[in-house]
């Protein structure tokens, strides 16, 4: 009875059913609510988005949450991170050294479709403390890092 138990367990796992699933599927919603978030906020603020959730091809590749650009024409390449809390340095800070070097290499993909090479900058959206799709407090950090991955 013992082994049964623990292969139907592990067939569920395998298939996905049970917390896993359920988690990554909490964690994607929660990171679109985040999302939604920054983007009211950077409209808010004057910009107009251009694109939403840019990947770049490969492996190693990375996404784009936001791209937008500001009345003056200056592209901006936007990562957005939502904690639950500031523990470990909070959102803002769980974007290193890879994910940005992840986030210029996509934003080098996208560049290069365009005809002309636009001012451009890399912000981080930063929402912390958020419990649900209104609350918690919106941090925008402009220019938060440049191309060669300097704060």
């Amino acid at each position: 009875m013992k082994n049964r138990q623990g292969s139907s367990m592990a067939v569920s796992k395998w298939l996905g059913a049970g917390n896993g699933a359920t988690a990554k599927a909490t964690t994607r919603a929660v990171g679109g609510q985040g999302e939604a978030r920054a983007l009211v906020h950077l409209q808010a603020a004057g910009l107009v988005l251009v694109a939403r959730n840019f990947k770049s091809p490969g492996r190693g590749g990375g996404e784009v949450d936001l791209i937008m650009r500001e009345p003056d024409g200056t592209l901006v390449f936007v990562e957005v991170r939502q904690r639950a809390s500031a523990g470990h340095g909070g959102a803002a800070a769980s974007v290193g050294w890879a994910k940005q070097r992840r986030l210029v290499f996509a934003a080098r993909h996208y560049l290069a479709r365009l005809a002309t090479l636009p001012p451009c900058r890399f912000d981080v959206v930063a929402v912390q403390g958020a419990t649900d799709e209104r609350s918690g407090e919106v941090q925008w950090l402009r220019a938060a890092f440049d191309a060669t991955g300097h704060a």
